[in-house]
């Protein structure tokens, strides 16, 4: 087993996007799929969550909440460099109100999760980015409808339905958190906790292969009629993540950040298209 979970760690980038094309393949081969795969969605990501915050010790967070510099270059960084930029991407598909659209969900909602794992594999400081997916979510919550009626126009702000956005963050943020904090309080008592943690760190990357597949089995039949204009946007994210790599080092000096804390800047502000967003997204 130890040789097995060594393999699937040091291949895991071929195996996410292998488990991509996975998802693609059962998509557009069995679209009357569709719907079972999007009731996973949650469930699925649950579990992933779970896994995520086992990965970091909770009993640091606190160390992290106190680290203002990093949370203030954070909010900065993603909800006032972050929209700035956007807008200017998304004026090339504005003649487009649904690629409009798609485009802010994607680049206004930055990563609370996926992050914490590929940040930690380029040595950020991801114990730090764990303190921040609650103020992250909140301040979408508060700010994303905001930016779509300002980006888009004041005709899409009465159509916003806010209540999927909160059953999100509370099943795929509160939920897995506690869960995760109640898990290692027991894991330093009990044998069988310590297990747990010790499975779910073992099947990280299983557990994003199965999230990936399913999420992209969901939609992708829903989309594909419309994959010709969806290549519009493949340079728009490019040109995003060319530009907010400077921009996050320019932040996190700014801030006057260490070098491992501003590895995990530069990925929160690079890092996009939350899932969370998506039951926002279905909703819209």
């Amino acid at each position: 087993m130890p040789r097995i979970i060594e393999w699937w760690d040091k291949y895991q980038i071929p195996l996410y996007l292998a488990a991509l094309a996975l998802g693609a393949l059962i998509g557009l081969s069995s679209p009357a799929a569709a719907p079972a795969f999007e009731l996973a969605i949650n469930p699925v990501l649950m579990v992933l969550l779970y896994a995520t915050f086992l990965g970091v010790p909770l009993t640091r967070v606190g160390q992290a909440l106190r680290d203002g510099r990093f949370l203030a270059g954070l909010t900065v960084l993603n909800f006032l460099i972050v929209p700035v930029v956007v807008y200017a991407l998304s004026r090339f598909v504005a003649d487009d109100q649904a690629l409009l659209l798609g485009v802010l969900l994607v680049l206004l909602a930055p990563c609370i999760d996926y992050v914490i794992v590929f940040s930690g594999l380029a040595g950020a400081a991801h114990d730090k980015l764990l303190a921040a997916p609650p103020l992250l979510m909140l301040l979408q919550m508060l700010l994303l409808p905001v930016y779509l009626r300002l980006f888009v126009g004041p005709g899409l702000f009465e159509v916003i339905d806010l209540a999927p956005f909160i059953e999100a963050f509370f099943l795929l943020i509160v939920v897995p958190l506690a869960l995760a904090a109640l898990t290692q309080v027991l894991a330093s008592r009990v044998n069988p906790a310590r297990q747990i943690m010790a499975v779910m760190e073992a099947l990280m990357v299983p557990l994003m292969m199965l999230t990936l597949p399913v999420v992209v089995a969901s939609q992708i039949d829903a989309v594909r009629t419309d994959l010709t204009s969806l290549l519009r946007v493949i340079p728009l994210y490019v040109i995003f993540l060319i530009v907010m790599v400077p921009l996050g080092i320019f932040t996190a000096r700014v801030f006057n950040q260490d070098v491992p804390t501003t590895r995990a800047t530069v990925f929160s502000g690079a890092t996009r298209n939350s899932l969370v967003v998506l039951p926002l997204a279905l909703a819209l």
